[in-house]
């Protein structure tokens, strides 16, 4: 699911009152921990209020149990409003106490002090969060954030159109997967995407990336510089801008936002999306083919590496703001939400867990097995002050368009991109 990160003014504007009042740690409440609290405020997002409510009653009920007598609000908002209300309490003294971010929304708010440090060691399973969850919660060394659940990337194509070129499982290896793509390419003709990889899908261009060893930007002594222009980046994106030349024909300059509609109108044999995509594609009010239920399937995308291509992982986290006076209290509600009987419920709803122990028991089960052995191996975007104030997505969409029409190099639209990151990215 995707998040756009939150304007660097309003992180600004909103810190001012934070800083005014005097640095707290955000302890709040007559102990400084909140640990007395005789009330909880807790903000979540409509998926918690319409998929999963019972949890939510659980995690209350845990913490009621413990502390006797203590209110428990609940407040829901939709992706696009709930920053902009959150930026606006901040900047007063009614901030809630646990609240629901996008794991790509987290830096911005990190950065600028808006959320209390945690102690891992007091979340279950804290020591095997998946790595590009951990990595959202994290700055500078600290952790402000827990991990509530996420959302991989898969491989997704038709069965009908590969056994039609004598192509009948899933690619195990990326020789594989191409041998079988160039088999649909040659029979459908160049009008056909074979794979419909849309050029400004940065997501998917940096897996590529990752998977050749590069990277988005490397910190090295407290700075971080821009590394996409290295051997092992240029590497993945040449590899990437081959997938395109030689698969996508369809619209050079789109993003992915409309790829399962693409997909679902018969245009192309293959996708690597979200896991959610093939099944939304097939979906009769999308499948304007009316061949597609039963037809696609989910697989583990292998890399160029010889090993799983390496995906982006989104998901939620929850934060404690600073100025929260019942800091632990919220914590005890967070770890009730997020414990082992909470990330079971939410993998009974299609969500993978936070951790790597509850996600070795999706491996095992056929239906899980894809999303959950994909996750395993995961990226996260570069947790450097800069990349959290500004939407770095432009730049790379940039140079992802630029790649795949041909106006430039890979070589030069790197080089560009890096020294467009390298202008932000130290920036508090």
């Amino acid at each position: 699911m995707k998040r756009k990160l939150i304007a660097a003014i309003g992180i600004a504007g909103m810190m001012v009152s934070i800083a005014a009042c005097g640095g707290d740690s955000g302890s709040g409440g007559s102990d400084k921990t909140g640990a007395d609290a005789k009330e909880l405020t807790v903000w979540l997002t409509v998926d918690a209020q319409n998929n999963w409510p019972q949890l939510v009653k659980a995690a209350d009920a845990a913490v009621q149990k413990a502390h006797p007598g203590i209110k428990i609000n609940h407040e829901y908002y939709g992706w696009p409003d709930k920053n902009a209300k959150l930026d606006a309490v901040l900047a007063t003294d009614k901030a809630p106490d646990v609240v629901e971010m996008g794991n790509t929304e987290m830096l911005g708010y990190m950065v600028k002090g808006a959320f209390a440090p945690l102690d891992p060691a007091k979340f279950t399973n804290s020591s095997a969060w998946l790595d590009g969850l951990k990595a959202s919660v994290t700055y500078d060394g600290k952790t402000y954030g827990v991990p509530y659940y996420a959302g991989g990337r898969v491989g997704n194509w038709r069965k009908d159109l590969f056994a039609s070129v004598g192509v009948k499982s899933a690619p195990k290896t990326y020789a594989e997967l191409t041998a079988a793509l160039d088999k649909l390419q040659k029979k459908e003709g160049d009008k056909f995407s074979a794979w419909y990889q849309p050029t400004r899908d940065w997501y998917a261009a940096m897996s590529f990336v990752y998977d050749a060893g590069g990277s988005i930007a490397e910190e090295d002594g407290g700075q971080w510089k821009a590394s996409l222009s290295s051997p092992e980046s240029v590497k993945g994106l040449t590899e990437f801008k081959n997938v395109v030349d030689k698969y996508m024909h369809g619209d050079k300059t789109k993003d992915e936002n409309d790829r399962y509609i693409v997909y679902g109108q018969g245009k192309s044999g293959m996708i690597f999306g979200a896991a959610w995509e093939g099944a939304t594609s097939e979906d009769p009010k999308n499948d304007k083919t009316g061949k597609l239920k039963g037809n696609l399937e989910n697989f583990v995308m292998p890399g160029p590496s010889g090993k799983n291509l390496p995906v982006f992982l989104g998901g939620s986290d929850l934060a404690v703001p600073v100025k929260s006076h019942a800091q632990a209290v919220a914590a005890e509600w967070i770890n009730a939400f997020t414990g082992p009987s909470g990330q079971k419920g939410l993998m009974a709803k299609g969500n993978l867990p936070n951790n790597k122990t509850d996600l070795a028991t999706l491996k095992k089960d056929p239906a899980t097995a894809v999303p959950a052995t994909a996750a395993e191996s995961n990226w996260f975007v570069p947790m450097a002050p800069g990349w959290g104030q500004v939407e770095k997505a432009q730049i790379l969409q940039t140079m992802l368009q630029d790649i795949g029409t041909g106006k430039k190099s890979v070589e030069a639209a790197a080089k560009d991109a890096d020294a467009a990151i390298d202008k932000v990215i130290n920036i508090k």
